[in-house]
């Protein structure tokens, strides 16, 4: 339909065409904006308005003042207007949906209500709901970012990411300022060099164990080179990132550990030194030591005992004994401790005379000539040593021992805190390393005294006489074991070897009290006393006067007769029996009927005589238990072995001086003192050495 008009023909429709129309249409018309029509869209857009009512009346929410005034603008200069930016109904009016978001557009017609305004909105709710949701959920996550941001710098972590190809980037930085090395953007050798050397091979070899098939959590503790130039603990982490079932970064971090690893480390090299020195034997002492700082701390260890002051005097020069040593696996062995005494150098008389530990730095391999006492120079070329460390071991403020700390091939010098740790796990040696001391002076003590009455076997024409003694180790020198022989003034002769419970000064004291007695007793001849009887003397007195608390011994008496030979009478109180070797015979043990109870136990019993006689060149030999006796076997075993040893070097015809020497060499796993004398009836005029 058309309308004509003095301006031309003016388009005109009906407004009923958009009844269907899926945006919203409204038709004003008149100066007043009357309102004409709405369809449905509109009405489920901004609920029902009342026909016929002016816009003013029919928009009446507070913003509608706008929407009004470009009616008029549109109406008036027929010029159509739209609005792109959202604006917001809230819905207020009865049947309306509630809030909604909308853009709209006026355009000037004439319907058969004569001209007008065309309203078109389009609902944009759906739009622009998930526009602000968006931007909430990117505000949110911006804020989650910027809250872990700060939570990452106030901890002291380095984040990073990494691509597959090594190329890592910085989300949290501090790497700088850690190693004192600019940040490289890809992990390569140089970014590897600020890692210990000896912690490069694992760290690649873990990264790869979680890198491979299917990735997995990453974790590794490992020492990197800091600012200062010293090496601390740092542990990294880290996750993969997968997407579209491949690998396409990895997240991780890296933190200082350092106090913690050390704290670590403290507690188990504590509990392993404690371990160690729990028998308060000096060696054990020593070597758990050594065994316990070895790999952790350095590459090898020694540990040097000085001389007692008591043994240096005034111009003497300063020696050391190596008593324990270890390296790592990989390195050679060092060579077992000699236990002799060697000179120290400068370096360790600087350590001893200032009680402070001194660090030596050198080419590898080539350490000052005598570095190191009882260490082969061969050793420190071969393992390229670069670095000792040298730390005294004071008890109560004297420098008794000291440790070296040898740091070899690729490892570098120790820094502060593994010489003060060091230091810590030496100093748990020292109540051992006291008592031990204190128990070897006090055995220092028992042997001079167990050594100074066993006295050299006197000249008996008729008989070649010999006695040795030998300490069950070097650190338990001292025991109750002792020999004794006596001319008497008629020509006759005693021998004596005993056997007193114990291992100490007590039982060192107790044995020169008994051995003292017997021997007044023994020649005592004016009674004529058997050897049975003196043991029954003896035992009445050590019992009565409390001296020991358990004693075994053989008493012997020999006569000299005019063929040559001599008559032998001996009493057995629990000892191992006498072992005589026939000289034209195989070996054979006096056991009689077996020996009687030993001493300090029943004074009242009895005690029996055994007789035999011994022929020119028959030896009778007595001995402790520490000659037969051997870890692992039966004593009638030792027994065995014994007779054949001495059968053999009787065959030999060696001196009976030279018999024993043998006797006794030959036990290598003696764990008891072990005493042995012989008596061997000679032609009158033959040597007797």
């Amino acid at each position: 339909m058309r309308r004509t008009g003095g301006e031309g023909d003016v388009p005109e429709f009906d407004p009923e065409v958009f009844d269907r129309a899926i945006v919203a249409v409204a038709l004003t018309a008149g100066p007043e904006h009357r309102l004409r029509y709405y369809n449905d869209a509109f009405r489920g857009l901004f609920g029902p308005r009342r026909l016929g009512a002016t816009a003013a009346e029919v928009y009446d929410e507070p913003d509608a003042g706008r929407f009004v005034h470009m009616l008029d603008e549109v109406y008036h200069d027929r010029v159509a207007r739209q609005v792109t930016t959202p604006r917001t109904t809230e819905g207020t009016t009865p049947g309306a949906p509630g809030r909604r978001h909308f853009i709209f557009s006026c355009s000037p017609v004439v319907s058969r209500h004569g001209p007008g305004v065309l309203a078109v909105c389009v609902d944009t709710t759906a739009q622009v709901e998930a526009a602000r949701q968006a931007e909430e959920e990117s505000e949110e996550r911006r804020l989650t970012l910027q809250r872990y941001e700060a939570l990452m710098s106030a901890v002291p972590q380095i984040i990073w990411l990494m691509k597959p190809n090594w190329d890592i980037s910085e989300l949290v930085g501090g790497f700088e300022k850690f190693t004192g090395m600019p940040w490289r953007p890809k992990i390569d050798s140089e970014w590897l060099a600020a890692v210990h050397p000896h912690d490069r091979t694992r760290l690649l070899r873990t990264w790869k164990e979680a890198s491979q098939d299917t990735p997995g959590f990453f974790v590794c503790t490992f020492r990197m080179r800091t600012a200062s130039g010293e090496y601390r603990h740092v542990q990294s982490r880290a996750a993969p990132v997968v997407r579209g079932g491949e690998v396409v970064e990895w997240v991780g971090s890296s933190t200082d550990v350092e106090d913690q690893w050390r704290n670590r480390l403290r507690e188990r090299l504590l509990a392993k030194v404690a371990t160690g020195t729990a028998a308060g034997d000096l060696a054990q002492a020593l070597g758990a030591v050594a065994d316990a700082v070895v790999p952790e701390l350095t590459d090898a260890c020694a540990v040097f005992m000085l001389p007692s002051p008591e043994v240096t005097g005034a111009g003497t020069a300063l020696t050391a004994v190596r008593v324990a040593s270890t390296a790592k696996e990989g390195l050679p062995p060092l060579p077992a401790p000699s236990g002799q005494a060697h000179p120290v150098g400068p370096l360790a008389q600087q350590v001893i005379e200032s009680r402070r530990p001194r660090l030596m730095v050198f080419p590898s391999g080539q350490p000052p000539a005598g570095a190191l006492p009882d260490v082969p120079a061969h050793w420190l070329r071969d393992t390229r040593t670069t670095s000792l460390t040298l730390v005294p071991i004071l008890v109560d403020s004297t420098v008794v021992a000291f440790a070296c700390a040898a740091g070899c091939s690729d490892s570098p010098p120790p820094g502060p805190a593994d010489l003060a740790l060091l230091g810590e796990v030496l100093h748990e040696v020292r109540e051992p390393l006291r008592q031990a001391m204190e128990l070897q002076r006090t055995r220092q003590t028992a042997l001079t005294l167990q050594r100074a009455l066993l006295t050299p076997t006197p000249r008996v024409p008729g008989a070649e006489l010999a006695a040795r003694y030998q300490p069950a180790s070097r650190t338990a020198e001292i025991g109750g074991d002792w020999y004794d022989a006596l001319l008497l003034p008629d020509g006759s002769a005693t021998l004596t070897i005993g056997d007193i419970a114990g291992h100490d000064l007590e039982a060192a004291t107790s044995m020169s009290q008994l051995r003292s007695m017997l021997r007044v007793i023994a020649y005592d001849r004016f009674r004529q006393a058997t050897p049975a009887e003196c043991l029954a003397q003896l035992d009445r007195v050590a019992d009565g006067l409390a001296i020991a608390p358990l004693v075994t011994a053989v008493h012997a008496h020999l006569v000299p007769k005019a063929d040559g030979g001599w008559h032998a009478a001996w009493s057995n109180a629990g000892h191992p029996p006498p072992l005589l070797l026939p000289a034209d015979g195989p070996p054979r043990y006096l056991e009689g009927a077996g020996p009687d109870l030993p001493l300090c136990v029943d004074p009242t019993r009895a005690r029996t005589n055994w007789h035999t006689d011994l022929k020119l060149g028959d030896t009778l030999l007595l001995f402790t238990d520490g000659l037969i006796e051997v870890p692992g076997t039966d004593l009638a075993d030792g027994m065995a072995d014994l007779a054949v040893q001495a059968e053999a070097a009787k065959n030999a015809g060696v001196t009976l001086a030279t018999l024993c020497t043998r006797l006794l060499a030959a036990v290598t796993e003696r764990r008891d003192d072990a005493a042995i004398i012989g008596f061997r009836p000679v032609s009158v005029g033959r040597p007797l050495l």
